[in-house]
Parts: structure tokens; C-alpha cells; sequence
């Protein structure tokens, strides 16, 4: 199996890149987490999973070890695929997906690409005692709750969305929605989706 691979960024695609290494191009198919973290002619080093199908072999690639590793438990679940798999990661961070599990959050995990309610059910009750166990307990030894950390509620998570879609990131997202959340003091199903987002994109003018 293909541990990593090191080399060259040549190209960047939707779902996957290039990664020149010595002279042999590797298609490297990346979840948006990471291709956000690579740039054409930088060099990267990508841990990888090696999919062997009958009709086919794909390499998936993952900037940090974290992310390959709920890469490796999540394709572990009954009845998700690498493909499923990258799209979660696409969408959520691992932290906030073991909060979610952490917490029993199924109602977060349907938000996410190729996840049903039966689906969402299985992953909380085969990973919990493999990536769940503590998290809310850290969480709390950090002065936070498992709802503040994870973002769970619909609106904000969906609000998140609206702003990847505009081009934010996660690492630029989460500290300027949670300040605007908590400044607002107000509940979940007080503060629409689009005066979240609104009041959370004026935050980031102001930087």
C-alpha cells in the first residue's frame, strides 16, 4: 500500500490533483478540506488510502494524518464508500464530526452529503466508542460546551455552508460565526439563517 506520496502540485481539480513525484504524475482524488490547503507548484506531502474495486484503483489523499484517519473509520462504517466519505470531509471538520458523534448529534451528521437518518444512526453507533469516547469532556476541560465547539444547530451549520460557498473557510469561519452567535445572545430558532450569514460576512469586513 501507498503510505504517502511527496512531490509537486501540477494541477488542481475539483476532487482531485495531480502530484508529480520523480517524473510519474499521481492522481490524487483530495476532499475539499485539503485541496484547500494546496497550491499548483507547491510541494505537498499527502497521506494516502489505496481503493482497489474490480473495474478500478483510485488513491485518495489527505493533507493532515487526522483527516485520513476518519477517512480510514468512517469507510469503515457499513455501507459508506470513499466516495461518501470524501464528501464528508468536504464538509465538516474532524473535530466537528466526533462532536457530533460525542453527542449523539444524527440530526448534523444528515446535513452532510450522502448521509441518511438510518446511515447517520449506524455511524454514531459503530464509531462512538472509537473516536467519541472524551470528546465532550475535553471539550468542557477547555471551557466549552460540546454545542458551542461542534456548531451543531441547523442554521448555523447550514450557514456554514452558505459561507464555503462563497469561498470562506472553515478556519476562517468558525471564530467569526461563533463571536457574531454569541454577540447576538440569542437562541438558535430566534436568528434566521440569511441574518447569520449577513452579520457574519459585515465581521468580516470589519478585519
Amino acid at each position: 500500500m501507498i503510505g504517502y506520496v511527496k512531490g509537486a502540485v501540477t494541477h488542481l481539480f475539483t476532487d482531485y490533483c495531480f502530484v508529480d513525484v520523480q517524473g510519474i504524475g499521481y492522481r490524487v482524488f483530495i476532499p475539499n478540506s485539503t485541496r484547500q490547503k494546496l497550491a499548483v507548484g507547491q510541494t505537498a506531502t499527502l497521506f494516502t488510502y489505496l481503493n482497489v474495486r474490480e473495474d478500478a484503483m483510485t488513491l485518495h489523499g489527505f493533507y493532515t494524518q487526522e483527516e485520513y484517519d476518519l477517512f480510514l473509520s468512517l469507510i469503515s462504517v457499513s455501507g459508506i464508500g470513499p466516495k461518501v466519505a470524501a464528501g464528508v470531509l468536504s464538509t465538516i471538520t474532524p473535530q466537528n464530526f466526533r462532536g457530533a458523534i460525542s453527542t449523539n448529534n444524527a440530526a448534523m451528521l444528515t446535513k452532510l452529503p450522502g448521509i441518511g437518518k438510518k446511515t447517520a444512526e449506524r455511524i454514531i453507533l459503530e464509531l462512538k466508542d472509537k473516536i467519541g469516547i472524551g470528546v465532550a469532556e475535553d471539550m468542557s476541560v477547555a471551557g466549552q460546551s460540546p454545542t458551542d465547539s461542534i456548531l451543531s444547530g441547523d442554521i448555523l451549520q447550514e450557514a456554514i455552508q452558505a459561507l464555503l460557498a462563497l469561498g470562506y473557510n472553515h478556519a476562517e469561519i468558525t471564530p467569526v460565526i461563533k463571536k457574531v452567535y454569541q454577540r447576538e445572545n440569542t437562541t438558535q430558532t430566534e436568528l434566521s439563517i440569511e441574518q447569520l450569514i449577513r452579520l457574519t460576512l459585515k465581521e468580516f469586513g470589519r478585519r
